[in-house]
């Protein structure tokens, strides 16, 4: 979930882009995005289906359980793949790296993007197996004015936190700070804080916990879409680049 950096690089510029996708071939990073959002989705998903059966009488304990199997799971797979890929697992940190100066092709972008929206969706199947849980279109209705302005805010602060840590030198700690913001997201956000569209698309398909209908979908991505342009916006005006 990074810009991509080189080992000890610092604040990451568009010449260290080109470097990281010259050593590793599109293929592999294209893999690791996939196989990141995957597991990434496995473990909110997962996560949410243990919680039911441990605490099925108590939702609080069940968030606190899921939030806590994800904020930590988030951090550990961004620790793990940023170096490959840049750890993105949501086509909002691609989309947005592009839109703050990484020198990735309108090609190139299109493949992570649908890298992560396909293992956001085998993540989701796999977590369903793990608990002999049936594949199913969730019907869990998230679609609410309130949502909607959380994920606006959710997706803003993902954002800002990524690039604010990258453009100051600290891409080392994004790791655990990402981890930590999106366990606090789960709780001062209405919609529990999903700020990424292939873990969106890949929750429609498991009737759990952390599901969420095809119905509230497309308002989920609006929002992301506008909470990213925000967390952008945000960067660019308090964390300048050399350039700008």
């Amino acid at each position: 979930m990074t810009p991509d950096v080189l080992p000890g690089s610092g604040q990451p510029h568009a010449h260290q882009d080109v470097r990281i996708e010259h050593v590793v071939p599109l293929w592999r990073r294209a893999a690791a995005e996939a196989l990141g959002t995957g597991l990434l989705v496995a473990i909110v998903v997962g996560s949410g289906i243990a919680a039911q059966k441990l605490s099925p009488n108590d939702t609080g304990l069940m968030l606190l359980e899921n939030s806590l199997a994800t904020a930590l799971g988030l951090a550990v797979l961004i620790a793990m793949f940023q170096q490959l890929s840049g750890a993105h697992f949501n086509p909002i940190v691609t989309l947005a790296d592009h839109a703050l100066g990484a020198r990735r092709s309108i090609a190139e972008i299109g493949v992570y993007i649908v890298a992560q929206i396909a293992g956001g969706i085998g993540g989701a199947v796999l977590a369903n197996a793990m608990f002999a849980v049936p594949t199913r279109i969730s019907t869990t209705d998230r679609a609410t004015t309130g949502h909607f302005l959380a994920e606006v805010v959710a997706t803003a602060g993902l954002v800002l936190v990524i690039f604010a840590l990258a453009r100051s030198g600290r891409a080392s700690v994004v790791a655990p700070a990402v981890g930590a913001y999106i366990g606090a997201a789960y709780w001062f956000t209405s919609s529990t804080s999903f700020a990424n569209p292939a873990v969106t698309i890949g929750r429609i398909f498991t009737d759990t916990f952390a599901g969420i209908a095809p119905t509230s979908t497309l308002p989920f991505l609006g929002a992301q879409i506008i909470g990213a342009a925000i967390g952008v916006a945000l960067t660019l005006l308090l964390f300048p680049s050399q350039k700008d």
